[in-house]
């Protein structure tokens, strides 16, 4: 049965693992996500929140509804997210002078993981 698998097949479930596990780190731990994000939380602490959803629950779901399809389409609209992302982040660094390292490599993630997804599934 794992040899019905193809190798786009299998770089598409890891990437799916990967935004999920991701995802339950930033919804179920987001502290620890904001420290490692340099992140700080207001008065309001509306920023755990907003670190559970969007860094967190949405990545989860995305990647559980590319996985379940297992469609094209699906794999390209995660695509597609993490190309939103790459854009935002290099706009960033730009725009408010925010290089570093680290907003670099995720920079290089982000559209590494948007090119892989939309090219190897359209």
């Amino acid at each position: 049965m794992l040899g019905a698998f193809t190798a786009i097949d299998i770089i598409n479930m890891t990437v799916g693992l990967l935004t999920i596990g991701l995802g339950l780190l930033g919804w179920l731990a987001p502290r620890w996500t904001m420290e490692q994000l340099d992140m700080v939380a207001g008065p309001t602490h509306m920023a755990y929140t907003e670190v559970s959803a969007v860094s967190g629950a949405l990545f989860v779901g995305m990647g559980l509804g590319a996985m379940v399809l297992n469609e094209p389409l699906g794999w390209v609209v995660m695509g597609l997210a993490y190309g939103g992302a790459a854009v935002g982040r290099v706009t960033s660094i730009f725009r408010d002078n925010a290089a570093s390292r680290q907003s670099w490599t995720f920079f290089g993630a982000e559209a590494s993981l948007a090119s892989w997804l939309i090219l190897a599934n359209i």
